[in-house]
């Protein structure tokens, strides 16, 4: 008998996009982050747009750490494709985000010039955000 050509790229089914995150929803290495309040796939491009944003105004001051992780391969078929003939090939990669989670964090700089950063950084991501300061942040 015959076995089926074994693909290069695994297969990967949608998912449903229910509930909340129940990881990564606390800040862990920065004092200020940003909070996904939707849910959403993020593509590997949106979140580069994002960390050159934020990286720019913080003129390489401070350190950032990326949350997330593209690592859902979406598939697309040519255009004017007949039906059948398998599934198409990757066309980009993408991180689920679900409500709650954290995506970029930063710290070394001060609070205003984190805000700004990161209010620059979520203008480049499709879903609404909203700013975090770590709980034991001291305001000076």
């Amino acid at each position: 008998m015959l076995q089926p050509k074994k693909s290069k790229y695994r297969k990967m089914q949608k998912g449903k996009m229910k509930g909340n995150a129940g990881r990564g929803n606390q800040i862990a290495f920065g004092s200020f982050g940003i909070k996904a309040l939707e849910e959403c796939w993020i593509t590997s491009r949106q979140i580069e747009a994002a960390r050159i944003a934020a990286t720019r105004y913080m003129k390489r001051e401070g350190q950032m750490w990326i949350r997330i992780f593209p690592d859902k391969p979406v598939t697309k078929k040519p255009a004017e494709v007949r039906m059948g003939k398998g599934k198409g090939a990757p066309e980009y990669w993408a991180a689920v985000v679900l409500p709650g989670r954290i995506m970029f964090e930063i710290d070394g700089i001060s609070f205003e010039v984190a805000k700004e950063a990161l209010r620059l950084a979520a203008q480049k991501l499709p879903i609404t955000t909203k700013f975090i300061v770590r709980r034991d942040y001291e305001f000076s």
